[in-house]
C-alpha cells in the first residue's frame, strides 16, 4: 500500500489552511486556520497532508489555498 509510505515521502509543496467550516465532517480538531501543512499527495478532489495529529490525512481542497 503506497499510502503507508506517504508520511516519509518528500513534500510536494506547502499549503495554508483557510477555513475549517466543514458542511459534513469535523475537521477543526485536526486542522488549524492559518497554519501551513506539507502536501504528501494530491488528487483532483483531495489533498493529503500531515495534519495536527502527526499523521497523513486526506481533506477536500477547498480548506486550503
Amino acid at each position: 500500500m503506497l499510502n503507508l509510505k506517504w508520511k516519509d515521502a518528500p513534500t510536494i509543496r506547502k499549503v495554508k489552511c483557510t477555513h475549517t467550516n466543514a458542511e459534513k465532517y469535523l475537521v477543526s480538531n485536526v486542522l488549524t486556520v492559518g497554519k501551513e501543512y506539507e502536501v504528501k499527495n494530491e488528487t483532483e478532489e483531495f489533498i493529503f497532508v500531515i495534519d495536527n495529529t502527526g499523521n497523513v490525512g486526506g481533506y477536500y481542497k477547498d480548506y486550503f489555498e
